[in-house]
């Protein structure tokens, strides 16, 4: 793809992002340029046609594959297979940060086989099939030493370039899962590669618990705040990092009158002060507290009913534009919709931004490389049900993008 398509298509998301973050009513005509950028965008990388399973961009699409795994040597590479502890199609990635020109990815260990749960790939190579490095290393990757990482299931970098991993402790989810160590978090400076912090969440946890997302925010001092959602308590974890402190806010029982399934959370970045905004997958309503409430450890009435859902829809938040939109898609459909959340939360203002295919579904949206939008999206459905075939899990990162079947 040549160097103006991406050119164009950076500057018309660079301006979107603008857009939303800078004033308080979107526009219709900032809503067409970002779908006629998107549509530049796929064309020029001729966007597959219905039916397909390859809409991404192909000089900018990374394929990621638990058979491209890079090891310290071959002889720790046949060790691991041979004693069980490499099976590639066991392996899934499922979020994703982007740091200059590299992505990182959380490949939990929901299945035996996982020889690490941390990796990162160059996003410099195009068209190719990503090399998955353990990271920050591969001491850090050893199951059952509590001094390593166990199963990662989200990671969040902060404005002070600190990668933040969530570590759940519990290997094979899927299987017969296995308590290797209690959850935690684990603080990367990515400038150094090193461990900078490890906060213990053993005593914020209940025996209900089930960790699930990690946000970071700031204070207005500059003091670091982590969020984690608990989707099986029904609650938000807060830990004060310079404070080292913690504490649970237990989430009103409208919030939780439904299953207990996935408790989605994603901060929202706006110029009045940033907001979380959660749901679980089954709510037929979404919520937001302000951060600097949960900060403050003020809950009481700070709790507001953002709006329903579409009747009978279940909606999966797959990430923010790092200002003040939602990106998201629908339960068991693969198309991403963007949500300004400075208008109201119906259906007219849910823009479409990726029509996406039958073959593989979006599990996180994030920006970062080429200042674009990127997505990483695998046949998650498939991988759960033991259906994914030998070869393992199709997950693909790629750049957002519409095809323009309409305008």
């Amino acid at each position: 793809m040549s160097d103006e398509y991406i050119s164009l298509a950076r500057r018309c998301f660079t301006s979107y992002r603008f857009s939303v973050s800078s004033t308080t009513k979107i526009q219709v005509s900032n809503n067409m340029a970002l779908l006629r950028c998107a549509c530049v965008l796929a064309l020029a990388a001729v966007a597959a046609v219905s039916g397909s399973c390859d809409v991404s961009v192909p000089d900018l699409s990374y394929k990621l594959s638990g058979t491209n795994m890079v090891f310290p040597c071959d002889s720790t590479k046949g060790i691991y297979i041979s004693s069980g502890r490499y099976i590639p199609r066991n392996v899934i990635a499922t979020r994703m940060q982007i740091y200059k020109d590299e992505a990182i990815v959380a490949l939990p260990r929901y299945k035996h086989g996982v020889p690490f749960t941390l990796a990162k790939f160059s996003m410099k190579a195009r068209g190719c099939q990503a090399n998955l490095t353990p990271f920050p290393c591969w001491s850090m990757q050893e199951e059952g030493n509590c001094d390593a990482l166990q199963s990662v299931v989200d990671i969040f970098i902060c404005q002070s370039d600190i990668l933040w991993v969530l570590d759940i402790g519990l290997v094979n989810t899927l299987e017969q899962p296995v308590r290797r160590c209690g959850p935690k978090i684990v603080g990367i400076n990515l400038k150094t590669n090193q461990v900078v912090k490890v906060i213990d969440l053993t005593n914020l946890v209940v025996p209900s618990s089930r960790l699930q997302y990690i946000i970071v925010d700031y204070t207005c001092d500059g003091r670091p705040f982590v969020y984690v959602a608990d989707a099986g308590a029904g609650a938000i974890i807060v830990y004060d990092v310079f404070g080292a402190k913690g504490y649970r806010v237990v989430l009103p029982t409208a919030c939780t009158a439904t299953a207990k399934d996935v408790l989605y959370m994603v901060l929202v970045r706006r110029q009045c002060g940033n907001y979380v905004y959660f749901s679980y997958l089954s709510s037929p309503k979404m919520y937001h507290i302000k951060s600097e409430s949960l900060q403050k450890g003020q809950t009481a009435g700070a709790i507001v009913e953002v709006g329903a859902k579409p009747e009978g829809v279940k909606g999966v938040l797959l990430g923010t534009d790092n200002a003040g939109s939602i990106l998201f898609r629908y339960k068991g459909q693969s198309d991403v919709y963007i949500w300004n959340t400075d208008t109201c939360f119906k259906d007219e203002n849910f823009i479409l931004v990726q029509r996406g295919t039958e073959c593989r579904l979006p599990t996180h949206v994030v920006p970062g490389y080429k200042r674009l939008m990127w997505t990483i999206e695998s046949n998650f459905h498939d991988y759960i049900a033991g259906t994914a075939g030998c070869l393992g899990p199709n997950v693909v990162v790629h750049p957002v993008v519409k095809t323009c079947d309409e305008e």
